[in-house]
């Protein structure tokens, strides 16, 4: 049975985390080349299940969240949205393994949990990312983020790009007009 969340690309199969995916996160998490840039860095196997049940909880709450990234039936890394601890908002975030980089991966499955999340109803998304990891920025760029804002972590220079898309609205009908519509 398939999960109304998951999302197929034109290689890759994009699925909501659960905890049938805990000892792939715990591998993902624990690899330096792979989680090392990430906000809050490499995690220790209590840390990624406390992110586990976390992101189990944000999909329950917002009906988006992070996204484990299958390409050919193997895991190949993470993607999707979370709140940034740092107030900022909703985040997109992505991290391969390093032998699944360099064949724009990153790119298809980022993009898909982008507008996922934006067809969900999410206005408003940003992503961080360190001036100096080039491909990540590029890849934010190349989605249609753009940078909006920087700041300063740990002596690093921080991009914050964003994609805004506005949430169709019903128009708003006048009192006599409504009464129209319900007669």
């Amino acid at each position: 049975m398939t999960d109304a969340r998951t999302v197929r690309t034109g290689r890759l199969l994009l699925k909501p985390v659960s905890w049938s995916d805990m000892e792939d996160m715990v591998r993902l998490k624990q690899d330096g080349s792979a989680f090392g840039q990430m906000l809050g860095g490499v995690r220790t196997r209590q840390q990624a299940e406390q992110d586990m049940a976390d992101d189990i909880a944000f999909w329950a709450c917002h009906k988006v969240g992070i996204f484990t990234i299958h390409e050919e039936n193997r895991f190949v890394g993470m993607t999707g949205v979370h709140d940034r601890p740092d107030g900022r908002g909703f985040s997109l975030r992505f991290s391969l393994y390093p032998w699944a980089s360099g064949r724009g991966i990153a790119r298809e499955a980022a993009s898909a949990a982008l507008n996922f999340s934006h067809d969900a109803g999410v206005e408003r998304l940003i992503a961080v990312a360190k001036e100096s990891n080039l491909s990540s920025c590029s890849i934010l760029k190349g989605i249609g983020m753009r940078q909006c804002d920087t700041f300063e972590r740990d002596g690093q220079r921080m991009l914050v790009y964003e994609s805004f898309r506005p949430v169709p609205r019903l128009p708003a009908f006048s009192d006599r007009r409504r009464a129209r519509l319900i007669r």
